[in-house]
């Protein structure tokens, strides 16, 4: 099936007299015929749902979706973007081990990498995505577990060269884990290049509503693990008596033993309800992604010829750093998400912001309705003046999130509110 086809029909295929739409499975527990059956559930030796912090019948057939959008061997859906991104990592680190990200990233996830897993004892460091592959191999050591990149950085809107980085980790035998929140499988698939795990937060244009907060790992199934830096797949878990991931799932390891050892313990599982809901947003995605597309493009080419528009960040636009990035791996589109920067001071933009009537200030991103946020002053507001710059955030940059009004509406409501600055 193809993308669009799959946004429908994937993950839940009904039999004879079953429901069409796909049913809440409102229940923490399960029934068997007997003990001896529980006991092979617990030694992971038959398949099947044991208890709801680990899986669920409604979560599941979402997690068959994403996976096959995705094109992975698996999926493992979360109760946020941050606890998909905290998994991926702590499935392969523990205390002492490093990882290397693009700086260009998510605010939140920075304070992720740089504070919290730092706590952890696990070390990040941050390098420029534009580097070439040689200063990028400077920051590698030898316990270097990980290279992680946005697809469509949130908010710079800098596209990441997948396949460099994905030539980077292959050449230090280490997984690429790549964020592809804004582009969704309908408009890049990083697995095709070369990435090994992919992390979203379905809280954005997967869910596309705002009503669920949500998220999914999705493993490509390619990485081997059994290259001699990866011990916890190879050798016996013996919280599970002793079973070998690689041995006993094949190239389903990675998924696997983030489900039954990492979700097991930290518990960041959805609920039924919130699956049933991200699925109803996955079944128009691939409809409202092309029209976040246009709407934005067509946004973006209107606020660069502004005089009161310092620089416009969207890589559909010709004269974008990343556009020929954006046609390689972006053909279709690059989501409805813009960031650009007014001329003035950071009263400026919030000036802006707050004269807009039919464009809502709101701490999300990635709706149907056209929303806007100040960075510096929200989502990136705890990161000092150095980490805003490396994060492409200047005082007047805005995030405007374009939605899928009228697109005539959208504009006028940016002409009127360019007018009071």
């Amino acid at each position: 099936m193809r993308i669009e086809t799959k946004c429908l029909h994937e993950g839940y295929h009904p039999g004879n007299g079953e429901p069409r739409a796909l049913p809440i499975y409102q229940s923490t527990t399960y029934k068997y015929d007997s003990t001896e059956h529980i006991g092979k559930l617990f030694d992971l030796s038959v398949a099947g749902h044991m208890y709801s912090r680990i899986s669920n019948p409604t979560v599941a057939a979402v997690e068959e979706k994403i996976a096959s959008m995705e094109g992975g061997v698996g999926a493992l859906c979360t109760t946020s973007g941050q606890a998909a991104s905290l998994i991926s990592l702590l499935n392969i680190m523990k205390a002492g081990d490093h990882f290397i990200s693009a700086a260009t990233i998510y605010g939140g996830t920075i304070n992720l990498f740089a504070v919290t897993l730092k706590r952890f004892g696990i070390e990040c460091t941050f390098v420029d995505q534009d580097a070439s592959e040689e200063e990028i191999q400077k920051a590698f050591k030898p316990n270097t577990k990980a290279v992680f990149g946005e697809t469509l950085a949130n908010p710079a809107l800098a596209v990441l060269d997948i396949e460099k980085f994905a030539k980077i980790a292959y050449k230090n035998n280490i997984p690429l884990i790549i964020d592809n929140t804004f582009p969704t499988p309908v408009l890049c698939r990083p697995i095709e290049f070369g990435a090994d795990i992919v992390v979203h937060s379905t809280t954005k244009y997967m869910d596309g509503h705002a009503v669920q907060i949500g998220g999914v790992i999705v493993d490509s199934g390619k990485f081997d693990w059994t290259n001699g830096k990866f011990p916890e797949f190879t050798e016996p878990d013996e919280s599970y008596h002793g079973v070998i991931y690689t041995e006993s799932f094949g190239n389903a390891a990675y998924i696997t033993k983030a489900r039954v050892q990492m979700m097991r313990d930290i518990g960041a599982y959805p609920s039924a309800n919130a699956a049933f809901l991200l699925n109803l947003g996955i079944e128009t995605l691939h409809v409202r992604m092309e029209r976040h597309c246009r709407n934005a493009e067509k946004v973006a080419e209107y606020l660069s010829k502004s005089d009161k528009v310092e620089f416009v960040n969207y890589p559909a636009l010709k004269g974008n750093k990343d556009y020929t990035l954006k046609e390689k791996y972006l053909p279709l589109g690059c989501s409805g998400v813009i960031s650009f920067s007014l001329k003035g001071s950071r009263e400026t933009a919030v000036k802006f912001m707050d004269s807009l009537k039919l464009a809502s200030n709101e701490v999300h991103v990635a709706d149907i309705r056209t929303c806007v946020l100040h960075p510096a002053s929200s989502t990136h507001r705890q990161l000092t003046d150095s980490q805003l710059v490396a994060a492409g955030i200047t005082p007047g940059l805005i995030r405007l999130s374009v939605g899928i009004e009228n697109i005539d509406d959208i504009i006028e409501d940016i002409e009127q509110a360019l007018k009071n600055i």
